[in-house]
Order: structure tokens, then C-alpha cells, then sequence
């Protein structure tokens, strides 16, 4: 036990909405007889993400003696709940759409070298020709062309040992970033194997499954596009920690937005 910084639930004053239950990304805080309820001080950063959640003001910080932060207790505890969410959502016999395949571009738009795609990440967007355009949709202007190359792309459903992660460029992408930027498939996915998620709408940190992924396949690269947002600090962490894991090159770019490359 060490005195720290950490969050304090003022019970009498919290309305049992649960919103700060979802805003803490470590499970620290569960309802208990209708009330928010610090149940883990371990769980517990002391960066009160979840400060900012509750309308009624009912969490506030104070120092005191606590059992110290155990970040690798919170990523177990986060795979496994993620494990079991995934788990409750499939029918019976499984979800047929998370089974792994490779998807096959037609020869004039497959993808360059991954380490060509990587040098060429900041230069030339491409020149690959986009589809003829349906003859039912004469005057619209031809759809360009996808350059993913597996199935699936959700982080949480991407097996670890999947064949087409052997030796890859890896793309770690926050799942709003192909939104904002216009040329995301040319410009980021193009040449890379592209894994997406969001650490605050999943709830989960995926730093332990992205390293096991990166190491168990001898990943060459990781590149992560994240928002200017805050919550987005932790998918760079977690493809931080997957480049570690591998001893890759690391690279992270982010988009604003309004849908600009800032940093």
C-alpha cells in the first residue's frame, strides 16, 4: 500500500446512471446496490477519465493509502471481458464473418511491397486504376478502389496466428480515422495489413493481444493513425507496445478533425 492520488465516489450524491462505469477503461468502477462503486483500487490509474462522465459531479480525487495501480492486471481482466463479450455476441457454431481469409486484388491493383508502401507512405498516393464505372450508374464518377487485404479487420475478432500477419506492415488505425481522411485506402492501407478498433467504445486495451500478434509473426512494421482526440492516446499505446514487442519500426500519424495530417 502507497499513498496516492485516486478517485472518490461521493455514494449519497451519485443517481446510479453508470456513466462513469463506462467511461473507466480499467474496470475499476462497477454499480453495487444502484451506486458507482470503486471496487478496485488496483484497477484505479488516478487520471479520472472518469471525472468528466458523471452529470451530478459525485467523483472527485483524494490522496490517500491504496494498493498501487497493476496495469498488467487491468489488460488481463480487459481481454478476458472483451473474450467474453465476443464470445456472448456470436450464434451458435461461431460468426461465420469472423473466420480469416486473405481477399484477392486483381493484379493491376494489388498493393506494391509492403516496404515499398512503406517508404512511399509519405510521397505519391497511388496510380492504381479505380473500376469501370456500372453502365447502370452512367455519370457517376467510378468508385475507387479497397486495398484491404484480409478479413477481418476489427481488431478483437483478428485471430493472432492468422497466415497473412507472417513478415507484414501493420496498420493499427483508431476506427474514426477512415472517416475523416478522404484518402485513407491509398494513402494508409494500401501495402499494409489494416487492423482497426477504438480502446474507449470497446473498453478494452488491446496492447497484450497487438504485441502477441506482432512478435508470434515477426511483424516488420508498425504504423498507427489515430484522432487529435485524447481518447485516442490509448490504440497508440497499445501499437507502441505491439512495435516493442517485435522490435519493429514504429510510426504514428495523426489526422484532425476536419480530416487533416497534423502530426
Amino acid at each position: 500500500m502507497t499513498e496516492r492520488k485516486i478517485i472518490r465516489i461521493d455514494e449519497e450524491a451519485c443517481t446510479g446512471c453508470g456513466l462513469c462505469v463506462a467511461a473507466c477503461h480499467e474496470g475499476a468502477i462497477q454499480m453495487v446496490g444502484g451506486k458507482a462503486r470503486l471496487v478496485r483500487d488496483d484497477y484505479c490509474d488516478g487520471l479520472g477519465d472518469c471525472l468528466p462522465s458523471c452529470p451530478v459531479g459525485a467523483i472527485s480525487f483524494e490522496v490517500r493509502e491504496a494498493a498501487a495501480y497493476d496495469e498488467a492486471a487491468v489488460i488481463r481482466a480487459q481481454m478476458e471481458r472483451a473474450k467474453a463479450e465476443s464470445h456472448a455476441s456470436m450464434p451458435a457454431g461461431g460468426c461465420p464473418g469472423s473466420m480469416a481469409k486473405a481477399i484477392e486484388r486483381p493484379r493491376e491493383t494489388v498493393a506494391p511491397s509492403a516496404s515499398q508502401a512503406s517508404s512511399a507512405n509519405e510521397g505519391s498516393t497511388g496510380t492504381a486504376p479505380a473500376p469501370a464505372a456500372n453502365p447502370a450508374h452512367a455519370g457517376e464518377r467510378a468508385a475507387a478502389p479497397s486495398w484491404l487485404s484480409q478479413w477481418p479487420c476489427q481488431i478483437k475478432l483478428a485471430p493472432v496466428n492468422a497466415p497473412y500477419f507472417q513478415g507484414c506492415d501493420l496498420l493499427v488505425a483508431a476506427d474514426c480515422c477512415a472517416f475523416a481522411y478522404g484518402d485513407f485506402h491509398d494513402r494508409f492501407i494500401k501495402g499494409r495489413v489494416c487492423l482497426v478498433g477504438c480502446p474507449k467504445l470497446d473498453g478494452v486495451n488491446y496492447a497484450e493481444k497487438l504485441a502477441e500478434v506482432a512478435a508470434a509473426n515477426q511483424v516488420r512494421s508498425v504504423t498507427v493513425t489515430r484522432m487529435e482526440v485524447p481518447c485516442c492516446g490509448g490504440i497508440e499505446h497499445a501499437a507502441r507496445t505491439a512495435a516493442d514487442a517485435a522490435g519493429a519500426t514504429f510510426q504514428c500519424v495523426t489526422i484532425s478533425t476536419d480530416g487533416r495530417i497534423i502530426g
